[in-house]
């Protein structure tokens, strides 16, 4: 496939790395340095993209690509709140976007086994859920997308949560969450790829589910998969389409 890159830090490096690496070709990187003079023309050469940019930047990249008629993977987080707008246009304009808060492989499974967990903990509240997300200083948003799908799969099998919200360690501002609230914990140090953990705790124990990224390859691997698995399709599709835990 001829790929085009939207962002060009680590993330896009990487996954220009990993494109290269199965055999694919680099058609167009697009950063900070060349963004506002790209075109939908420009764009219409190449087979897919994959965009690793900005929040502020995701949705511009996602018109421009509808325009350009050029299916787009979206790793990408921090515009959730106009996934809904976005999903009718692509499935208006018959366009094709996969988007995701991870795609790694490991992630993914955790997101599964995430589910099973909180239905299997759910009939005993006597068990308190939080979710807690560490990652390096140059994210900008918070909770992290994925610490968000994490959330979003407790409360989809719980009985008592109903909705969730952010505490960023170290903020001025407390957050005191009631009991139909899921307490998303960020924090965020130098250089760490990602680290998310769940724990249910009561008075006499607690279990802790946790999975910590070393490096960020298998995001960037991830992506490259998932723009092989969108290829030739149609539609608005979530990166959990991709894997099938229930073989």
């Amino acid at each position: 496939m001829k790929i085009v890159i939207l962002g060009y830090g680590k993330m896009g490096q990487l996954i220009e790395k990993f494109a290269l690496k199965r055999g694919h070709e680099i058609a167009l990187i697009v950063d900070a340095h060349n963004r506002e003079d790209i075109t939908a023309d420009d764009l219409r050469d190449a087979d897919i993209a994959i965009d690793f940019s900005m929040p502020d930047a995701a949705l511009e990249n996602i018109s421009l690509c509808f325009e350009a008629d050029l299916p787009l993977v979206v790793g990408t987080t921090g515009w959730y709140e106009h996934l809904q707008e976005v999903r009718e246009t692509c499935i208006e304009a018959n366009q094709s976007l996969l988007y995701g808060s991870n795609f790694s492989i490991g992630v993914n499974i955790f997101f599964h086994i995430n589910r099973l967990l909180a239905k299997a903990i759910s009939p005993y509240q006597q068990y308190d859920v939080q979710v807690e997300e560490i990652h390096h200083i140059h994210k900008l948003d918070a909770p992290s997308g994925t610490a968000i799908t994490i959330a979003e799969g407790i409360i989809d099998n719980n009985e008592i949560k109903k909705s969730w919200v952010n505490q960023v360690v170290g903020s001025d501002e407390e957050v005191v969450n009631q009991p139909s609230e899921l307490l998303i914990e960020s924090l965020r140090i130098e250089e760490v790829p990602g680290t998310h953990t769940v724990l249910y705790s009561s008075e006499v124990d607690q279990i802790e589910f946790k999975h910590t990224a070393h490096n960020r390859d298998g995001f960037a691997l991830g992506a490259v998969v998932a723009a092989e698995w969108l290829y030739g399709k149609k539609g608005f599709y979530q990166v959990t389409e991709i894997f099938d835990f229930n073989k």
